[in-house]
């Protein structure tokens, strides 16, 4: 099943200005008030909701192999969680998964 050129680009235009139109609500409309605190303690559990959506497919599934299972990201993202939780520094814990990731691809797988 393939649509038209005319359906996709309705598509993009419509999803474009749905993403404007949301990102306005918060921006434009609200600008500098403050917001209640239920709002906001609804806001901190966006990464934490947003980031193994994104995370997963590239972890069990790259492109770069094809979707095949891959070792080292698993070991890369393994190590990356384990010093995230055991030091609870974001910078810290993305430097040792980037090292460990590649370190396997250039030395060890």
């Amino acid at each position: 099943m393939s649509i038209s050129t005319a359906e996709l680009w309705f598509a993009i235009v419509g999803l474009a200005f749905g993403s404007r139109l949301l990102r306005f609500s918060f921006l434009g409309i609200i600008g500098n008030a403050e917001l209640p605190e239920w709002i906001k303690r609804h806001l901190r559990y966006t990464l934490v909701a947003v980031l193994p959506g994104i995370i997963a497919p590239v972890l069990f599934m790259p492109h770069a192999t094809d979707g095949a299972f891959h070792l080292p990201r698993f070991l890369a993202a393994l190590v990356t969680l384990l010093v995230g939780v055991w030091k609870g520094n974001l910078l810290l814990a993305i430097a040792a998964g980037g090292v460990t990731l590649y370190s396997l691809l250039n030395f060890g797988f």
